[in-house]
């Protein structure tokens, strides 16, 4: 009987050991077709929204990331690149937190683009919000030539996108249709 145990214990982690690689390459194919974009929550920035008064000019003003935030967003670069991702462009919401999660993914500078500004203190926004992430990625995924598409924001924009709300640096991996909207998607816990 131990000896069975030892040999099923063997093939499950065979089996364990043999899934990681795959999802790897898939997810990098996956984000390499113009028709997939990964979305993710900026990285860990304690607190709920934005100070009272907060302009988008000044950092000090706004809700930032903190050291574990900064770190969370280094070890979802490197895990992506472990992912086979190597060619991505990155575009932000104009927070600062979003920005700065952007760059410490370490894809280079990324761009910024309102269609990813955050709506949570104005609801109103959420359906023109939505408008414009797809207007964008209508315009931007058939131009992205085999490289990654990942849109760093906020949760309430990714919730009202695709249904999931996410904690801070996870991501969703979205099939989006020639008119910008989700088809299917995948959350990813973030990585440790």
């Amino acid at each position: 009987m131990p000896t069975q145990f030892v040999r099923l214990l063997y093939a499950l982690s065979l089996c364990c050991l043999c899934a990681i690689p795959a999802f790897a390459a898939e997810l990098a194919e996956q984000l390499s077709r113009p028709d997939y974009v990964l979305i993710m929550r900026h990285a860990r920035a304690p607190g709920v929204g934005d100070p009272d008064n907060f302009t988008l000019k000044d950092c000090a003003t706004q809700r930032n990331l903190n050291e574990e935030g900064r770190q969370q967003a280094r070890r979802i670069g490197h895990w992506l690149r472990e992912q086979g991702v190597q060619n991505a462009r990155v575009a932000s919401s104009p927070w600062c937190r979003t920005r700065e999660t952007a760059q410490l993914l370490g894809f280079g500078a990324p761009q910024p683009e309102d269609s990813l500004a955050s709506f949570f203190s104005d609801a109103s926004q959420a359906s023109s919000a939505n408008e414009r992430l797809q207007a964008y990625l209508r315009t931007t995924l058939p131009h992205k030539q085999g490289a990654a598409l990942i849109l760093v924001t906020h949760d309430v924009n990714i919730a009202r996108w695709t249904g999931e709300s996410l904690a801070s640096g996870e991501m969703v991996l979205v099939r989006v249709d020639a008119s910008g909207k989700p088809l299917a998607q995948q959350v990813i816990a973030r990585p440790n």
